[in-house]
């Protein structure tokens, strides 16, 4: 195993930009192989650059690779080590764990159907009366299926909550608790992850652990309103409370071994994940879709053919979907929403293929890298959805009825710590695009003399997850009669949510 060469005590430090790291880790991969070593002021770090070593090490060895490095700033001081996304491979993630299981396993996953329908129709009707406004659409499709499913809420009645007073709505502040974790967590956002001795710089000269504990208070205080607002309903209705992963865990928090705010953060962090994956995956699926109008084109003659156009596509229409599986998957290869992956942090000593790990390595799944692995992607710059549909391909699997799906795709994590709703973000993911290109033409935007604009291939936002910067494009319905049908489904499914707010 190949270490980068850095610089004495700060090792290779200057050398990783503090934006879309994967990009130099993936440049690196080609100089020094598929697992090489670096150091951050003095703490060895590895980055594995294939599928196979982030299987073998984190799947197959999980009780080894399976725990998280305590960063001080987004682990310690924002989380008080509560959200279970950066707990350490403990108890008390085992036992979030298991709630978040249930919540979302695969036959959980299926009861759901009914919100993604309703939201789904909502966000089509969006995006035909206003494309520019794409992202808000795409965002509030993710949020509003999130906020449905933990909290028992509508997003119009989250709106709402704060009307009429000094408080924000409820929307607004969930939302914003997700954008500070997500800077937050970036590489570089904070010193103190880098040099955790500074932890013992007190309160009064730190801004930023004031600024960090104070972020805290305002996402556990917001945390504990959603969940006492559920126990409160379920204390006055009894049974005829809403539905929702709050009131599941509540109905069995002794079963769960939780407190109050830890189950709070378990659902929390769940919305946290869902509300932006799912609209970024989204985002970069449109940018794909303008940059091979080929591959639209394909996705749309599957959906005629399987749906017609007397009804929208549905989830029953999915096995006889693989073109529109396959567009989706082949996104998340080629652009991956965790780019970097969420590092794991080995527990005991360990020897892979000769080499020696010592305790407490961070362990970097590149999924830049991973996804760009000639061997099993070949030509792997190239968006290409028939990998998965073509025999001549080593990513094809049959029947077609089923392959490709998201079930253990390197997109979602590793291991013990592979993401918990994949199963519900694949079913969202699945719906949109069918839907989309059931009910809507897409194209590039044209200029006054009628030249297309170009759309940049790669010009991302920096963060923990990342998504393609606003673009422009051209939307409309594709026949009168589907957007009739659009529109009335869109007027149907807010006249329910109206009857229920009232």
């Amino acid at each position: 195993m190949l270490s980068t060469p850095g610089y004495p005590l700060i090792g290779n430090l200057p050398q990783i930009p503090l934006s879309h790291s994967w990009l130099q880790f993936h440049t690196w991969s080609q100089t020094y192989g598929p697992i090489f070593r670096l150091t951050l002021a003095g703490a060895p770090h590895v980055v594995l650059s294939t599928e196979k070593a982030a299987n073998d090490l984190l799947r197959e060895r999980g009780t080894l690779y399976s725990s998280r490095p305590q960063l001080p700033a987004a682990t310690v001081l924002l989380g008080d080590r509560l959200r279970p996304l950066f707990l350490p491979y403990n108890d008390l993630w085992r036992r979030g764990r298991k709630l978040m299981h249930h919540l979302c396993m695969p036959s959980a996953a299926a009861s759901y159907e009914g919100t993604q329908r309703l939201e789904s129709t909502v966000l089509l009707a969006a995006l035909l009366r206003d494309p520019a406004g794409y992202e808000t659409h795409f965002e509030r499709f993710s949020s509003g299926l999130i906020f449905r499913l933990g909290f028992g809420k509508t997003l119009e009645e989250a709106e709402s909550a704060g009307k009429g007073g000094a408080s924000r709505s409820l929307t607004h502040r969930i939302l914003e608790v997700g954008h500070t974790l997500e800077r937050v967590a970036s590489p570089g956002a904070y010193l103190v992850d880098t040099f955790p001795v500074l932890m013992r710089v007190p309160d009064w000269a730190a801004g930023w652990k004031r600024e960090l504990k104070w972020m805290h208070a305002r996402e556990l205080a917001l945390f504990r309103e959603l969940l006492y607002d559920v126990k409160k309903e379920m204390e006055e209705r009894k049974d005829q409370a809403v539905e929702c992963w709050e009131r599941a865990f509540l109905e069995k928090q002794d079963e769960y071994g939780l407190s109050d705010d830890e189950g709070a953060y378990v659902v929390g962090t769940l919305f946290e994940a869902g509300s932006g994956t799912t609209s970024a995956a989204m985002m970069s699926w449109t940018l794909a879709m303008l940059l091979h109008p080929q591959e639209y084109r394909r996705v749309q003659q599957e959906v005629d053919r399987v749906v017609g156009e007397d009804r929208m596509p549905d989830f029953g229409d999915m096995e006889s979907l693989s073109t529109v599986r396959a567009v989706i998957k082949e996104t998340l290869r080629w652009r991956p929403v965790t780019a970097g992956g969420v590092p794991h942090q080995l527990v005991k000593d360990d020897i892979y293929q000769g080499y020696f790990l010592q305790a407490g390595t961070v362990v970097h799944f590149n999924q830049w890298a991973i996804h760009r692995d000639p061997d099993l992607y070949p030509d792997p710059e190239t968006f290409n959805p028939s990998r998965w549909l073509d025999p001549k391909y080593p990513t094809y699997r049959e029947p077609l009825a089923e392959y490709p799906n998201l079930k253990n795709f390197s997109a979602f994590g590793f291991g013990r710590r592979f993401c918990p709703g994949h199963s519900i973000a694949e079913r969202s993911l699945n719906l949109l695009v069918a839907r989309i290109a059931w009910a809507c033409d897409i194209s590039k935007s044209r200029d006054e003399f009628e030249n297309e604009i170009p759309v940049p291939d790669y010009d991302y936002i920096s963060g923990f997850n990342t998504q393609p910067k606003w673009f422009p494009f051209n939307l409309r319905p594709r026949s009168a009669r589907r957007q009739k049908m659009v529109d009335e489904a869109a007027v149907e499914a807010r006249r329910k949510d109206t009857l229920k707010v009232a």
